[in-house]
């Protein structure tokens, strides 16, 4: 019967001591993704901006500037293009448009970000774009990979339309949770202008036959919590201007913003609640699992190793009494 128990414990052992590995390297990489469905709205402001007037052309300081970001899921692009990958996809439809202090829209920028849903990297795919012009993006957007690394990696600029490092500077708390903060510096670049201004009758196209064209800038910063790879705040100190031709009357360059953008503090409060609760299942199959099922596994082996022991010992102290009362045979 002993033997039989150690015969099973010893099964067990195995069992669990080779479910550890399959959690963490089998199946991690196909439990933990970013649902095809996902809808979030991020809402950020600038407190004491510089925007343009358009019907002037005049730079002005406003109150206050909103910035209202979307990324809403396409399941039926995400399936239609996994039928042509071997990968599963998830495909946001993201909208970014920022709002002046009298409530018009001052630009609306749509893209479309095709991307693997554990690794986070581009998947390069039919519909790729930003403001309706295609592009293939190099580098992650909006999210880092699960299990974040203290690395640099590379940031696609939406405004820019190129890849450039992001750059890890550091581990830090941010309201109870551990994060990695991330920088990105985007040198003075020709960026186009958005397809949708906030003045009937000027296009883009317009302004750009008089020879002015737009320049941006910008820091960017993010808290990134690792495990999740979701950025719990994140922030950008933002400038943008028209410089040259006719449309400026003679002027070198006006600034068309200017302001330094923060996340609203309704949306950084809601977004550390729902990362702190999405940390759990990915430390289930990446930490507490593999590691429990190995440790489970160790004390199963000990205890079938004992049991067979004590077997042992006890099979010798039997064959040792059975010899000592044999009968002795004289002549």
């Amino acid at each position: 019967m002993r033997r039989t128990s150690g015969l099973v414990l010893l099964a067990l052992a195995v069992f669990f001591a080779a479910l550890s590995p399959l959690l963490r390297w089998y199946a991690f990489p196909r439990l933990a993704k970013v649902p095809p469905d996902t809808y979030q709205t991020m809402v950020l402001e600038a407190k004491d901006a510089t925007l343009l007037d358009y019907t002037t052309l005049r730079s002005r300081k406003v109150p206050e500037v909103t910035v209202v970001q979307t990324l809403k899921g396409n399941v039926e692009e995400s399936e239609r293009i996994e039928r042509t990958t071997d990968r599963d996809v998830v495909v946001w439809d993201g909208l970014t448009y920022v709002v002046g202090p009298d409530g018009e829209t001052v630009s609306r920028i749509p893209e479309r970000y095709i991307f693997d849903a554990h690794t986070q990297e581009p998947v390069h795919a039919e519909g790729e774009t930003v403001d309706g012009d295609p592009v293939e993006r190099r580098g992650i957007e909006f999210k880092w990979p699960f299990l974040t690394e203290k690395r640099d990696y590379a940031y696609f600029d939406a405004q820019a339309r190129t890849t450039a490092p992001i750059h890890y500077r550091g581990t830090r708390d941010f309201r109870g949770l551990e994060v990695y903060y991330f920088e990105q510096t985007i040198p003075w670049t020709q960026v186009p202008y958005p397809k949708t201004l906030p003045v009937e009758g000027i296009t883009p196209e317009g302004i750009a036959a008089t020879g002015t064209t737009r320049w941006y800038t910008t820091v960017r910063r993010f808290w990134v919590e690792p495990v999740t790879g979701a950025p719990v705040y994140g922030e950008e100190i933002h400038r943008e201007e028209l410089r040259g031709g006719d449309l400026l009357g003679g002027r070198d360059k006006v600034t068309a913003f200017a302001g330094h953008v923060k996340m609203r503090e309704d949306y950084v409060r809601h977004t550390v609640d729902l990362v702190a609760s999405q940390r759990t299942p990915v430390l289930l199959l990446t930490f507490y699992l593999p590691w429990g099922f190995l440790g489970l596994g160790l004390v199963l082996l000990a205890l079938a190793l004992h049991l067979e022991a004590r077997g042992r010992r006890a099979a010798r102290s039997g064959a040792a009494a059975g010899s000592r009362s044999e009968p002795q045979v004289t002549a």
